[in-house]
Formats: structure tokens, sequence, C-alpha cells
């Protein structure tokens, strides 16, 4: 349970990290 949720966590900072490149670019 606790990894599935730092795993899902994980992938949604990436998803983030993402979008900002995406304005900045």
């Amino acid at each position: 349970m606790m990894l599935m949720d730092f795993l899902f966590s994980f992938i949604c900072m990436i998803l983030l990290v993402i979008c900002v490149l995406m304005g900045v670019a």
C-alpha cells in the first residue's frame, strides 16, 4: 500500500515537472 502511494506521488511529481518544462519552453 505504501509503495503504491509512493509511486503515485512520484508519477504526479514527474508529470508536474513536465508541465512546468512545457510552460517554460
